[in-house]
């Protein structure tokens, strides 16, 4: 494992090592990740066990721009409009999957709806537009842990288990993304955020919240696990 600060060359090497099936750690304006081409089910498979999370909990893919991201899933017209107004940003869409669509079924858990994210930060973007793959990555923890928003962080957890931590200081938003469910005829906040409800509804109109008793199609749903502080 290597921590790399914010030169060209350093996450041109961590693109490497995700296109190679390797984990990264990397810097998003919310919380680091932990990376893993999301195309390839081997590499998916070793966040899942590295983690110790379960696989019935999906996972955020990561893209970076928008018209990218309109590719892996079916966006309606409220969809785009969201994805324009808060992309870049701290907010997941869920969507259903598209036809042909490349990422891992293991990343999804099973599920005809895919999890999309374009983060804000310029090493997150970099590495995304090198590695040239969606980016499968939950927060760079242990499962059930307070989420990461320094590489420090990550190294005391991970250690040499990941091939390589981006360094990109404190994260800005300190707080996992806000996750919205656009699968269904209404929106549905699955996860909240630092982008509200009330902001959102001011683009789509009605939401719903989630209820304890809704099928877990988020990372997120299973427990409160992130931090305003760290």
């Amino acid at each position: 494992m290597e921590t790399t600060n914010l030169s060209n060359l350093k996450i041109k090497q961590a693109s490497d090592f995700l296109r190679t099936g390797e984990l990264v750690a990397f810097p998003t304006e919310t919380v680091y990740g932990l990376g893993a081409d999301a195309t390839n089910d081997s590499a998916v498979a070793k966040i899942f066990e590295i983690k110790g999370r379960p696989q019935f909990n999906p996972l955020i893919s990561h893209l970076p721009s928008a018209k990218r991201a309109f590719k892996l899933g079916v966006f309606s017209t409220i969809a785009k409009e969201l994805a324009s107004t808060f992309w870049p940003g701290p907010i997941t869409f869920v969507v259903p999957r598209s036809n042909n669509c490349p990422i891992s079924w293991l990343a999804s858990a099973g599920l005809e709806t895919v999890a999309i994210r374009v983060p804000d930060h310029p090493v997150a973007r970099e590495l995304l537009e090198l590695a040239n793959v969606p980016v499968a990555a939950p927060s760079a923890n242990l499962s059930g842990k307070i989420s990461p928003t320094r590489s420090g962080h990550v190294r005391e957890e991970f250690g040499s288990n990941i091939s390589s931590i981006l360094e990109g200081g404190e994260c800005r938003v300190g707080l996992e993304s806000t996750v919205l469910d656009l699968s269904g005829s209404i929106p549905k906040l699955l996860r909240p955020g630092c982008i509200t409800q009330r902001q959102l509804e001011t683009v789509a109109g009605k939401i719903k919240m989630a209820t304890r008793t809704d099928t877990i199609s988020s990372p997120g749903m299973l427990a409160s696990h992130y931090a305003p502080e760290a």
